[in-house]
């Protein structure tokens, strides 16, 4: 059965400005992830078709054009307004899988490694002053290797035990050895259903540098830009860029290279379940730190920062701007305006049981569907008549949001 939107007092209020959108360009950058766009398509079809018939609107996806690999169609009645989106993926993810393309033993290293620069950096303390989940997430597989290699030498011991009346000596400690890493590289194998070496990876990709952008990632980014600028000279509406928790960054650093074209289309910037701190925090994050500063101050470009506290892989409700202690003096800041998802409140009590303990689950759950949908809607985000900075107009940033400056760097 449908559900009734729950609406704020502030939003009962609220005459929604008339529509200005029937053609936009959305471009959708992902975190660290080693999946193809089809994934984030079918999701994006199957969760859309979902939140349609619960908020009462209609929307409809079709496939890419034969020459575009990495977009899809988005045709959407809302409030009855018809609107015409594309949505375009701008991928990275080769990237991700050369990073993760590595050995058990390299995949080690990058653990210590990445420990030791977070550590030594300070950035650790100030992030666990932050927000602590993402930082203990950081230790799942610390614990989760600590345990593989624990059972590994279990069996290394009973492999030798077993044998040493028939294998005494240099046998049996072969074969206890084989035993090791047969146990650590069937662990390897299966760890699409643990990840924990994906985190590594993830956590280690984004620390090598030391906050500064790989060469690979710089130039990908750049081209990122240089497309968005092509579209914002077309006659589309809108043009929405969206980063979803380590895309965050990236879209403020593509988005900062941006020059919107006077009289052109209107660009938004949506950055979801953010992990901004985790690069901006580190030494040699100066241009990333820059383009923060920039952005802040943006007259060009609407930006709205969402996530919810019941997403234990993002910096919930921090402004990344005010937190890495760049931002410019009150007159001068307008962005990002941050905005809770509310999980635990457009949510329904079973549902939010069954994604309590998914923790990537509840990570996407912002372009999923929400069986007691709030003011926050992915779909009408992305499909809808009204730009982004019009949809959330009349809401104020969310009273509880974090804004003390906590990091020891804030050069740019």
């Amino acid at each position: 059965p449908a559900v009734t939107p729950e609406t704020s007092p502030d939003k009962a209020e609220h005459v929604p400005p008339p529509p200005k959108v029937r053609r936009r360009h959305v471009f959708f950058i992902p975190g660290y992830d080693p999946n193809v766009p089809r994934r984030y398509r079918e999701l994006y079809r199957r969760e859309g078709a979902k939140q349609a018939a619960i908020s009462g609107y209609r929307i409809a996806v079709s496939g890419r054009p034969r020459d575009q690999n990495y977009q899809w169609a988005i045709e959407a009645e809302i409030d009855g307004a018809r609107t015409h989106t594309t949505m375009e993926f701008l991928t990275w993810e080769d990237i991700v899988r050369r990073s993760m393309d590595r050995s058990i033993l390299s995949s080690l290293f990058v653990l210590l490694r990445t420990a030791w620069i977070y550590l030594t950096s300070g950035a650790l303390i100030r992030l666990l002053r932050l927000r602590p989940q993402p930082m203990l997430a950081a230790l799942y597989p610390l614990v989760i290797i600590a345990a593989q290699v624990t059972l590994a030498w279990i069996a290394a011991r009973l492999t030798y035990w077993a044998l040493s009346d028939i294998a005494d000596g240099w046998p049996g400690l072969c074969a206890g050895s084989a035993a090791f890493v047969a146990v650590i590289a069937g662990f390897r194998r299966i760890d699409r259903y643990i990840f924990a070496y994906y985190l590594i990876n993830d956590y280690g990709f984004t620390a090598r540098n030391r906050g500064r952008y790989p060469k690979p990632l710089r130039d990908r980014i750049t081209e990122f830009s240089a497309r968005i600028s092509e579209i914002c000279a077309t006659d589309v509406d809108e043009v929405l860029v969206i980063g979803h928790s380590t895309g965050a960054h990236l879209a403020v650093t593509a988005m900062a290279n941006v020059a919107p074209r006077a009289g052109g289309a209107v660009l938004s910037l949506l950055t979801l379940g953010q992990v901004i701190p985790m690069v901006s925090f580190l030494p040699n994050a100066q241009e990333l730190r820059s383009n923060l500063n920039a952005l802040a101050q943006s007259t060009d470009i609407a930006w709205i920062d969402v996530s919810a506290p019941g997403d234990g892989g993002c910096f919930a409700l921090a402004d990344p701007v005010h937190v890495t202690g760049v931002a410019p003096p009150e007159p001068q800041k307008h962005w990002p305006k941050v905005l809770s998802a509310a999980f635990s409140l457009s949510l329904s009590p079973e549902m939010a049981r069954r994604t309590k303990w998914k923790f990537f689950r509840r990570h996407i759950q912002y372009f999923c569907a929400f069986d007691r949908p709030r003011d926050y809607d992915y779909f009408q985000i992305t499909a809808g008549p009204l730009t982004l900075e019009d949809r959330f107009a009349w809401r104020g940033a969310t009273a509880s949001r974090t804004e003390t400056p906590l990091s020891g760097y804030r050069d740019f």
